[in-house]
């Protein structure tokens, strides 16, 4: 063959970082080697994989045919090179969860997948939906665990457990207490809920399609903590996971409010790209988080660790 894997994985590194010096140093390599490497790759196959702009370097249709294929063989190689190395454990691997997922279900996961595999190594990113997807199509991520709907034609799907939002309020709320609670009555309220391109803005406004316009949105944030302790300062009322809110239901904190009018179901999903070759690790940790959830109807009764 006339290329090497080192070759490959280069190539790969630029794509994922859109330059030559960031990829560098992520492979710990010194910038004009990683720039001498490129250059000849494409010059054995009289191939431009980029186009330049600048200094970035943006991957073009001959660069993205490759790029799949190319990631697949590296991850191939790395498993060979474990069992080589008579590794028990399975290497890195690169995992997305949303905040929901990522907060509440993943960390613990993760403890438990390196409590039975000390010789693997995870890295764990935490960010909402469309970001995860994103890094999805990009190979940037060999698994994804979200909160929100996928449609990207180059992403698998596969649902993992059911989660349910639900409406809150501090207990002191004029609204709490009561035993339905009407559309008219929360087109009334201040609200304080995620940002848009988070699963749970994208579920909630399902919920409220047709009057969206009416809401009054107080405040957007970024992570269910911030909106919890909004909500119970009393600036408004949230919409979140039932997860999320377990232990403050618990406490008395806060508390649900009754509201049967509104579709707030949605899934937990598993994502990967479709040409992602999926490795023994990526399908032990999808095993075990579906260990973890097998019996249950909804995530939130699934059995976590009390929050004090």
């Amino acid at each position: 063959m006339k290329y090497t894997l080192r070759q490959l994985e280069i190539f790969v590194a630029i794509s994922r970082t859109e330059s030559v010096s960031r990829a560098a140093e992520e492979l710990a390599l010194s910038q004009s080697a990683t720039s001498t490497a490129l250059s000849e790759f494409e010059r054995q196959f009289d191939l431009q994989l980029f186009d330049r702009l600048g200094k970035s370097l943006r991957i073009n249709e001959a660069g993205q045919q490759l790029l799949p294929r190319a990631v697949e063989l590296l991850d191939r190689a790395k498993e060979i090179e474990n069992l080589l190395h008579g590794h028990a454990g399975f290497g890195h691997m690169k995992i997305g969860a949303t905040l929901t997922v990522g907060n509440y279900l993943a960390t613990m996961l993760v403890a438990r997948f390196l409590q039975e595999h000390p010789e693997s190594r995870i890295q764990l990113q935490v960010h909402n939906t469309s970001t995860i997807v994103q890094q999805i199509a990009r190979h940037e991520l060999d698994l994804g665990l979200i909160e929100g709907d996928c449609n990207h034609a180059d992403i698998e799907v596969q649902p993992w457990v059911a989660d349910e939002l639900v409406v809150f309020a501090a207990p002191h709320h004029p609204l709490a207490g009561l035993e339905k609670i009407t559309m008219e009555q929360l087109l009334q309220e201040q609200w304080i809920l995620r940002e848009k391109g988070s699963g749970t803005r994208a579920t909630f406004d399902r919920a409220f399609h047709n009057s969206h316009a009416r809401l009054h949105i107080r405040l957007e944030l970024e992570h269910t903590e911030a909106i919890k302790r909004a909500v119970e300062s009393g600036l408004g009322i949230g919409c979140i996971s039932r997860l999320a809110l377990k232990d403050a239901f618990r406490r008395g904190s806060l508390v649900p409010l009754a509201t049967p009018g509104l579709d707030l179901g949605r899934y937990f999903y598993f994502l990967w790209h479709k040409q992602k070759y999926q490795t023994t690790g990526m399908r032990e940790f999808i095993t075990l988080c579906k260990a973890m959830t097998a019996g249950v109807e909804r995530s939130d009764q699934v059995n976590l660790p009390e929050i004090s």
